[in-house]
Parts: C-alpha cells; sequence; structure tokens
C-alpha cells in the first residue's frame, strides 16, 4: 500500500527572508502590507496578467474562484471540531456587540478573532499549538452573553482549557498521537486501530494503489466496528461539497479547452461519489492540461495536518501562468532526465525514464482552504506516487507571492540580512545573487526534486510513518541545493553566475540553524515538517563538517552567526545527506529516517533559542504572513456581464467576516 507523495508547501521562510532583500522596490504606490499583530502580518497581493485575459478566460477563472471559497468551512472543520462553533461566536461578537469596543480589553479580543481566522482554528497554523486570548475569561464571557451566544460555557472550556486540544497535530513520542490531535480525521479510535483497519483493506501487489483514506473520517461505532465516512456530496461536508461542484460545473462552461472540461468533470464526479479511483483519473487528467493559461487547485490534497500521514486537508488555489518567467522553469523541465541522470543517488534508486514533468510560474489569483490566508510559494502535483511515475506531475512557483512578501517587507525598516549575516560580503552576496539564488532553488526543489527517485519493488509510500513529510521535505530541498550550485545551472542560462549559488547556501545554513527558530515558542520543540528539514539539513552537514569547518559558528559582541568558509565541501555534504535519505525513502528504512530526525531535526538549543528570540524581537518583524484576495467583481451593463474586474482588499476581518457570510456552508 502506498500512501500520497507530500505535496510541497514549501514556505523556506519566505516571511523571514523576505524581509532581507533589498533588490526590488516598490514604485507604483501599491501597498501590500494590510495589517500587523501577534506574530503575523497580513499582505494583498497583486494579479499580473489579469488584463490580458479574455472575458471567456475571466468568467473560467471566476467561478473556479468561487468553487474555492465555498470549500473554507471544510477546512476549519477539519482543523478541529470545535472551530466553526467558536467562528460562529466570534463573528456574532464583532458583528453585533453594541458594547464599548474602544477598550483595551476588547482590543485584546479583536486580536484573538484575527488569529482565529488566519489560523483557520483555534491553533497556530504552523507552530499547531493551541493560542489563548488575552484578555480574561470573564471579558469573553461577558462579549457571548452580550451577543446570546449559544453553550457558551462550553465553547469558552475549549478556548481558555489549559489541558485540552493542546496541539492540532501531535508529533509526541509518548502516547497515542492520534488521540493527542486535535484534528477532527479521526472518532473514538486509537492509531493502532486506524493502522489495523488500513492494512486490512489495502493491497499491496496493486501497482496503483489509491490514496488510502485521503477523503474520510474514521470512525468506531457504539457496535465497536471501525469504518470509514466519505467527505462527498451526500456524506460528510456535503452542503460544502455540493456548492464547490456547482461552480465547478459553471467553470467548466468557459474551460479553454477540451482537457479542463474532462477533468473538472471527473473530479465533479469524484466528489459526488467520493471514489478515489476517480480522484486518481482526475489528476492524470489535470496533469495533460499544459496548454491553459488558467489553472487551479480544488480538492483534499495536503496530507501535513494528519498525524498518520493520511488525511488530506481542503485546499484551492486559481491561478494563471506567467508566461515570461516560465522560460526558466522550462528549461528545467526539458532537461529533468539529465538531472536524473546525474543524481548523486545510488542508480538503483534513480528513475530509468522520467516522464511528463511540466512546470512553470503562476500568478494567484484566488486563495482557499489551507492555502489561505497562508500560501505556499511552490507546489508539485498530483501526490500519487504511481501517477507521477507513470503519467508526470505539474509544478509551479508562485510569482506574485513571492513578490508580495518581498515589497511588503520594503515597507519595513529593518532587516534580518543586517542582524544574522556575520559579514558585508556575504550581505552584499545575498544583495547581488539572493532573490534570484533562492527563486532558483524553489524550482529545483518543485520541478525535480520531488519527481526525483524511485521506491525499490515493494516499498510502501507508507514505510516513513509520521516521519515522511519531514523526509520528502528535505529530499526535495537536498536535490535544489546540490544542483543550484552546478555548472549545468550557469551552461543552461538559469544561474546568473558561477557565485550566485553561495547566497543561497549561505542564507539557507543561516536559517537553518538559527533564524528560522523566531518561529517556535519558548522551550517547545521543532515540530513543523518544514522546519524540520532545513534543520535536520543544516545540523547534519554542521556536524559532518566540523573536523573541516565547512560551517563555523562565530561569536562577535556577544552574538552567534553561522558562515560558511567552503562551499565546495559543502555541496559535497548536500550531496552525500541527499543519497542517504533517497536510500531511506527508496528502501523504506523507517528505523534510519527516525534516528535522523530525532537526532537533527526535532532539539533546539535553550540559549541559541533565546538569543535568536530576542534579537528579532528587537527588529519589530512578525515571522508569519498571509494574504487577502482581491475580490473578482462582475461588470454588468444591460443586464450582461461585460467583463471581470479586480478590486484588491483594504480591510482584512472585512474579508474574513464577508466570506463568513456568503460562503459559510457548515
Amino acid at each position: 500500500m502506498k500512501n500520497i507523495v507530500k505535496m510541497c508547501i514549501f514556505a523556506l521562510t519566505a516571511a523571514i527572508a523576505a524581509s532581507s532583500c533589498g533588490e526590488k522596490k516598490n514604485d507604483d504606490g501599491f501597498r501590500y502590507l494590510l495589517d500587523e499583530f501577534a506574530d503575523l502580518k497580513v499582505m494583498r497581493y497583486k494579479v499580473p496578467g489579469w488584463e490580458d485575459l479574455s472575458l471567456r478566460q475571466k468568467e473560467y477563472a471566476y467561478h473556479l474562484a468561487e468553487a474555492a471559497k465555498y470549500g473554507r468551512d471544510i477546512l476549519w472543520d477539519q482543523n478541529c471540531k470545535w472551530n466553526l462553533p467558536i467562528r460562529h461566536a466570534v463573528e456574532n461578537v464583532l458583528e453585533n456587540y453594541q458594547g464599548d469596543r474602544s477598550g483595551e480589553d476588547f482590543a485584546k479580543f479583536t486580536v484573538y478573532a484575527k488569529r482565529l481566522f488566519f489560523s483557520n482554528g483555534i491553533h497556530h497554523h504552523y507552530a499547531e499549538d493551541k493560542f489563548f486570548p488575552e484578555c480574561s475569561r470573564e471579558y469573553f464571557a461577558s462579549l457571548f452573553e452580550a451577543v446570546g451566544v449559544e453553550d457558551a460555557e462550553t465553547l469558552l472550556d475549549v478556548i481558555y482549557s489549559p489541558d485540552k486540544y493542546l496541539q492540532r497535530r501531535s508529533t509526541s513520542t509518548e502516547g497515542d498521537i492520534v488521540a493527542l490531535s486535535s484534528v477532527n480525521y479521526y472518532d473514538g479510535v486509537t492509531r493502532k486501530e486506524v493502522e489495523d483497519y488500513y492494512a486490512r483493506i489495502a493491497d499491496p501487489s496493486d501497482p496503483e494503489p489509491v490514496s488510502y483514506g485521503l477523503n474520510t473520517k474514521v470512525v468506531k461505532g457504539e457496535d465497536g466496528v471501525v469504518r470509514e465516512e466519505t467527505w462527498k456530496v451526500g456524506g460528510i461536508y456535503s452542503d460544502a461539497i455540493s456548492k464547490i461542484c456547482q461552480e465547478l460545473e459553471l467553470a467548466a462552461e468557459y474551460a479553454e479547452n477540451d482537457i479542463q472540461k474532462r477533468h473538472i468533470a471527473l473530479l465533479v464526479e469524484y466528489y459526488k461519489t467520493g471514489d478515489l479511483r476517480k480522484w486518481d483519473e482526475y489528476s492524470i487528467e489535470w496533469v495533460k492540461d499544459t496548454l491553459g493559461t488558467v489553472d487551479f487547485v480544488n480538492g483534499f490534497v495536503e496530507d501535513y495536518n494528519d498525524p498518520l500521514g493520511r488525511k488530506g486537508t481542503w485546499e484551492a488555489l486559481v491561478n494563471i501562468k506567467d508566461m515570461e518567467a516560465s522560460a526558466r522553469t522550462e528549461k528545467l523541465s526539458a532537461e529533468a532526465q539529465w538531472f536524473e541522470d546525474h543524481s548523486p543517488v545510488d542508480p538503483r534508486f534513480r528513475k530509468k525514464t522520467v516522464k511528463g514533468i511540466s512546470a512553470k510560474v503562476i500568478n494567484a489569483v484566488c486563495l482557499a482552504g489551507d492555502t489561505y490566508p497562508s500560501t505556499p510559494i511552490g507546489i508539485n502535483l498530483p501526490n500519487a506516487d504511481w501517477i507521477r511515475k507513470e503519467y508526470g506531475s505539474k509544478s509551479v512557483t508562485i510569482s506574485n507571492i513571492t513578490r508580495a512578501y518581498d515589497l511588503a517587507a520594503l515597507e519595513s525598516p529593518n532587516s534580518t540580512l543586517e542582524e544574522f549575516a556575520y559579514s558585508e560580503e556575504e550581505k552584499e552576496l545575498y544583495r547581488k545573487w539572493g532573490d534570484i539564488a533562492e527563486e532558483i532553488h524553489t524550482d529545483l526543489h518543485e520541478c525535480l526534486g520531488h519527481g526525483s527517485g524511485q521506491l525499490l519493488p515493494g516499498v510502501s509510500t507508507t514505510a516513513m510513518g509520521e516521519y515522511a513529510s519531514a523526509l520528502e521535505e528535505a529530499r526535495a530541498d537536498l536535490f535544489g541545493l546540490y544542483y543550484s550550485a552546478d555548472p549545468k545551472m550557469v551552461e543552461l542560462g538559469i544561474m546568473p553566475s558561477e557565485e550566485a549559488y553561495k547566497a543561497e547556501y549561505s542564507s539557507y545554513i543561516r536559517n537553518g540553524l538559527f533564524v528560522q527558530f523566531t518561529r517556535v515558542e519558548p522551550g517547545r520543540p521543532n515540530t513543523e515538517a518544514h522546519m524540520q528539514n532545513r534543520k535536520l539539513i543544516a545540523e547534519w552537514c554542521y556536524e559532518k563538517g566540523a573536523a573541516d569547518n565547512v560551517i563555523e559558528k562565530k561569536v562577535r559582541d556577544g552574538k552567534t552567526y553561522f558562515v560558511v568558509n567552503d562551499f565546495e565541501a559543502l555541496r559535497g555534504l548536500f550531496a552525500e545527506l541527499l543519497a542517504e535519505v533517497q536510500r531511506i525513502k527508496s528502501e523504506g528504512d523507517y528505523e534510519a529516517g527516525k534516528a535522523l530526525i530525532e537526532t537533527y531535526a526535532v532539539n533546539i538549543d535553550p540559549a541559541l533559542h533565546k538569543e535568536v528570540r530576542e534579537r528579532y524581537a528587537a527588529l519589530g518583524l512578525k515571522p508569519y504572513g498571509g494574504f487577502v484576495n482581491p475580490d473578482i467583481v462582475p461588470v454588468v451593463k444591460r443586464g450582461k456581464v461585460v467583463d471581470y474586474r479586480l478590486v484588491y482588499c483594504d480591510d482584512y476581518l472585512g474579508q474574513m467576516l464577508a466570506y463568513g457570510k456568503k460562503y459559510g456552508t457548515l
């Protein structure tokens, strides 16, 4: 049996890294930074190319965006069963409270509401720990009482309890991670019962296995029988999925080609039946659509939130192709076989024939579900290993999101580059090449890294268990890091200089060993898969290169820095670790994968942790970022839609409340 290959939410530390960029300029007067609170900032993004679309293409994108937004409530409920009742109660207060809104307590309540909306629930969107209001329970209760919230005490217990629903997804090495997780994927079952259930129904000899459990909740009834309940029309989330299907069917009327019509029809059929074979058929047809300008993701896709790595969180993204920028990624995909053949991994683990890798740069039009407000900057799909092997995959980097991060950072006077880079030479290297080197690493990670390598016959993609996500991200990152420094990149005209890769190497090590832990609360371990991946790579290379001083820890004026002394040797270490991570995955070596993660990826040095948080706090920056969507507004003349225009939102809470009214289904 196989699990899905992890979709990349290749966040790097976009919110952190972007604040280091000094070359891009915001000359058009557009305000990117919209709001800041807690450890978060909310931004806007522009959509280049929208006005170049035909009316038909805009109509297609409009209905795809409506389908995306109608799935919003699904993610909220998936993240925790209490999220929607709490959100509805908070919305009630924000819309109907007639008391004093000018005091400090109401301001604290408002910050909690903003955090709730940003995280699609009561747990931090990245750290996954429950966050708490800064106002008292008594004050919160008075607000609920003032607007007539039903079952207020129960909701307050969930919000304020220090020992209930503490983590969205548990990574504990002790206890049952299913029982300890707050996600709403399981009810009344233990980890062993879930694993035994799938062991019974999966066919290990099937060369084209479905993604077992991707679109279901596992429950144990009063009869003691473990079973699945499906997310589909007529099943769980029926009202939301019905609206999604209606908008998808409207979108199909304006599709750019027959392939788009076919894959939309298959997606709708999948939503109506819950049949995972239809999901695979849809994914295959979706991969074939490489000619359209407008594209989308819509479905139960990402399995990072599931402690067992099976259940797909609902997400959607509507986008248009950036024709000019896609030239770079198309060069990479055209050379996919060369990169595979020259990979430093054991030849047994390389694909003999790389099929159907398409790569492009896109501009987001609408973010939804698990991509809203906090979104990836790159995506590689579909997830099924056998589909990727036989039919290929689509890889994208999201240009306008990256640009929005960079330009929003210019609205802040401070820079992480100035604070955490050791020398002027290192800073100048990043100023000169950092933006393009990071983009190319992302391209390699997405376009080729996730699609590289193969499992040995009989090895299950579930073999890595709870460590699969971090190991897969490490594998793709290492592939990108290794090839960023390859002369082939300069030869292809992708990397602008033989020296440019060094900016990404220095930034990656600086971030993986130190800077990224501004995002982790004091005393907490490092649990998020992408952060574990980066720490694993940087920590392993730091240790293995210690004898040759490849990476040096330096202290100046009481401040710690990590400096790359030997870039060529570091590339060799990346190659060595890539070979080992690929071996682990290809052979299904769970114990070796576990040892890598537990040794290098989890525990943070307390002194370094304290220092980096203090230094970062002094900069006044927010380590996490997310976005509001532009509104797609029909232009009607004489009763007929003649255009669709973009209206850029300037009210974060306003959009959240408007979405709750218009797209609330559950």
